[in-house]
């Protein structure tokens, strides 16, 4: 009777495949284990065990298992249940659900190698003069890697001649394996076993003579004494100040010998300080209500102004979950904030807290991967973006999820489109597990989940040590460029408070939701903007780089010096962006010191630790940004936040802009006055009278929700209907909306709810692809999970289509 193994493949594909396996490898395997399996005709990709059968596929036959990668599961039990919800509930495959789960170091990469084939006889004269050198390169060594045969012909396309050379049955293809993820090694050093005994070691230190030399061995020795542990090269170079070329002589001279150790790379090497934590009476409050809430219900959230110390009350917790041995997961929605958090919970818990997000590099994520797998005590408390989400818990007790309000929980590309705050729940409920939700400013979708009593709800309306909320002065532009009180974008109201608080030594925040210098370029005399070839976009001018770039695709050209229509010379910028108030700043501040944080000044690795510090240890006096900036930063010397324009966001084509406009105003306001001195927010706006800018003002948080919510029921939104966006892409116009309009009939006819559409978006065109758009309102009567079963079945008859098949469908559930 043949065995089988069913295995998910990181594909897109919407089934898992049965593979045969001896009957040793049949008790070996494990569900969770990664296998090397061979798919399509020559490729070798890293599969996950799903499960162990004896039922034989029908449609095809099971090829052989490639190896067996892992002595141990992996992946465990609680992973694979969540990314079959995963693929269920956001509609995709669970191949790709596996794709964003795993490290992809450790996804090994097939690799083609070429090999010569031996024993025959080849006439040379019958081989071009390109299939003669990889020829004669096999006869040199016994393999080529295709990167090998790029560089042997100086030519990138070389698939056709090597396809010549199997043609005429020179060449072999093989795939090979190669596993990536290689461990830290470090280099320590130690006094070589022929000077073991202590003569020995007298007479080395009487021969050697030179100066260098013995300042290096008489500081191993002092560094020896007082460590008591094994000593690396860099510790000994860094203490004697000696060279490594004098080490390497030591060495040379078989004095030193050099040997390497395993080293972890998320190690920090941070002990727990002994300061207790210490609760206001309103915060102890929330505690106490929080462990009651939950105790009757699962998730709670809580709901407190900014300011309100969520993180010491998110610490009391870590620590009653730590004090029972349970694993703890802290959700955050920006890289941004873990700098500032991983520092706060390390005074309190040590080198128990990990760190798990896309700037850490494949072999750091692996090592915390396989720490949260083993139940390391290293990494009990995991802080993270929403990836790490996908880490394999064992043992969770407690889920943080902090501003949970944030649109960077929810993915957009590439799929799964999951929302982490919604998925964690589900993770956490396979746990048994309690999650705590913290927001300023909730989500409507959430706080509506407290007022039925599906969660718990903890308010905390007072700032930590009692300081008082921020006043809130509203500019009018109208007003100000009216009467000329204006100086290049900022108003005089706001020039006078900045200046009040810089006279002080205070710090300043100024918000600006747009990156670059200027949102687009004019010509004066023909109206002409440049736009991007790829999108339907306008380019961005960015000053610093001189250039005009595209944010959809990348696209960029230097700026030009006359308009590309009418050739004239007379280009004005639009608008503005964070680039453009820095050098406004500049002129009107020459003697402050001036930093700008938005997705362009923090691409590196530690681009974001770099400006926090800086800003942290005042060294910065204004810090301009973006949005990154909206997000649970705290900082104890900012007494002014500038919002410069607010209309921005109250007038985007979505149906949340007034509930993000509240947010983020709301958000960006409290990062003023958060030690004892009352801190002041100036907003900017051309519509004071507002709603939305009004209950800012007024910290009104339950009139905005009331309001939005009696137009989400009007207008079927979220919470009382769920969305199912589709999005169809081609680069021809006409198949994109000719295929748009059958599926949107179809979906019409076979769904008794709101289909709306075909749309064409706001930005029609993107990388040089039309789209197309079809939203489905799903009311809270109808099963979701049915409707979607409807839905994937109506898809794959549209893939069935001929003409249809290369337009590309997007499925996005619940739209944020």
């Amino acid at each position: 009777m043949p065995y089988y193994v069913e295995v998910i493949l990181p594909l897109a594909l919407n089934k898992t495949f049965t593979y045969l396996v001896s009957e040793t490898e049949f008790h070996f395997i494990q569900p969770g284990m990664r296998i090397a399996v061979p798919f399509g005709k020559s490729k070798i990709f890293t599969a996950i065990a799903l499960e162990l059968h004896q039922n034989p596929p029908s449609l095809y036959e099971a090829k052989e298992i490639h190896q067996i990668l892992d002595e141990k599961p992996i992946v465990n039990q609680w992973q694979l249940k969540h990314w079959q919800w995963i693929a269920t509930y956001y509609m995709c495959s669970i191949g790709e659900v596996f794709r964003a789960a795993l490290p992809s170091t450790l996804l090994l990469e097939s690799e083609t190698i070429l090999s010569a084939k031996q024993e025959i006889v080849v006439d040379d004269l019958s081989l071009s003069d390109d299939e003669f050198l990889i020829f004669e390169a096999l006869q040199h060594q016994s393999s080529l890697k295709i990167n090998d045969v790029i560089a042997i012909l100086n030519k990138k396309n070389v698939f056709p001649i090597i396809q010549k050379l199997i043609d005429k049955n020179i060449l072999l293809l093989q795939e090979e394996i190669q596993e990536v993820y290689k461990p830290k090694l470090v280099r320590y050093i130690r006094i070589h076993q022929n000077y073991a005994s202590n003569e020995a070691l007298s007479d080395l230190l009487n021969v050697i003579k030179a100066k260098k030399q013995s300042e290096l061995l008489l500081g191993f020795f002092q560094l020896q004494a007082v460590e008591r542990k094994p000593i690396s090269v860099k510790q000994l170079l860094e203490f004697t100040s000696v060279s490594s070329a004098v080490l390497k002589v030591l060495i040379d001279k078989a004095i030193f010998e050099e040997y390497h150790l395993i080293e972890d790379r998320t190690d920090f090497k941070t002990d727990a300080m002994d300061s207790e934590l210490i609760l206001s009476e309103a915060q102890q409050k929330a505690l106490l209500e929080i462990k009651k809430q939950l105790t009757q219900k699962d998730i709670c959230l809580l709901h407190g102004v900014t300011s309100s110390g969520k993180t010491e009350i998110y610490s009391k917790l870590i620590q009653e979950s730590l004090d029972t041995g349970k694993q703890i997961l802290f959700l955050l929605p920006e890289i941004a904030l873990t700098t500032q958090l991983l520092s706060r919970l390390r005074k309190f818990f040590g080198n128990k807290v990990a760190v798990f997000h896309s700037k850490y590099s494949n072999n750091e994520r692996v090592e915390v991967w396989n720490q949260v797998l083993e139940n390391s005590p290293k990494a009990q408390v995991v802080i993270g973006a929403r990836s790490a989400m996908f880490l394999p818990f064992s043992n969770l007790g407690l889920v943080i999820v902090d501003e949970e309000h944030e649109q960077n929980f929810k993915q957009v590309d590439p799929a799964p489109r999951y929302h982490a705050r919604d998925a964690v729940t589900v993770l956490a409920n396979f746990h048994q597990a309690k999650v705590v939700l913290g927001s300023a400013t909730p989500s409507l979708e959430t706080y509506y989940n407290t007022q039925n009593n599906k969660y718990g709800l903890v308010e905390l309306f007072e700032r930590y040590n009692n300081v008082p909320m921020p006043e809130i002065l509203l500019v009018d532009l109208k007003d100000k460029y009216f009467r000329k009180r204006m100086n290049g974008h900022f108003s005089d109201t706001l020039l006078e408070e900045i200046t009040n608080a810089l006279s002080l030594g205070e710090q300043v925040i100024l918000f600006q939701n747009r990156r670059g210098y200027a949102p687009l370029l004019e010509c004066i005399t023909c109206g002409h903007v440049p736009q991007c070839p790829n999108c339907d976009v306008s380019l961005t001018y960015h000053k610093f780089k001189n250039q005009l770039r595209c944010h959809y695709c990348g696209h960029s050209i230097a700026k030009p010096t006359n308009c590309h229509q009418c050739s004239s010379v007379d280009l004005i910028t639009k608008g503005f962006g964070t680039e453009q108030i820095e050098l406004e700043l500049a002129t009107l501040f020459p003697n402050k010191k001036i930093q700008r944080m938005d997705q362009d000044t923090t691409r590196g690795k530690f681009g974001y630790e770099k400006i926090i510090d800086k800003f942290q240890n005042r060294e910065v006096d204004i810090l301009v940004g973006t949005q990154m900036l909206a997000k649970g930063l705290d900082f104890d010397n900012v007494s002014l936040v500038g919002i410069l324009n607010a209309d921005n966001m109250l007038y985007f084509p979505d149906f949340r802009a007034f509930e993000r406009s509240y947010q983020m105003m709301s958000q960006v306001s409290g990062r003023a006055g958060r030690s004892e001195k009352k801190g002041k927010v100036v907003i900017q706006t051309y519509n004071p009278n507002h709603n939305t800018i009004q209950q800012v003002t007024h910290t009104d948080y339950k009139g905005m929700y009331k309001e939005q919510l009696y137009e989400r029921q009007i207008f079927k939104y979220p919470p009382f209907y769920k969305l199912v966006k589709i999005t169809l892409r081609h680069k021809d116009f006409e198949k994109v909306k000719e295929s748009s309009i059958w599926l949107y009939q179809v979906l019409s006819q076979h769904l008794q709810m709101p289909v709306l559409g075909p749309e064409e978006p706001a930005i029609s065109k993107i990388r040089n692809e039309y789209i197309r758009t079809i939203m489905i309102k799903i009311p809270e009567t109808v099963s979701p999970q049915q409707t979607k079963k409807t839905i994937q079945k109506i898809l794959n008859s549209f893939d069935v289509i001929v003409q249809y098949r290369s337009v590309k469908l997007v499925v996005n559930v619940d739209v944020t």
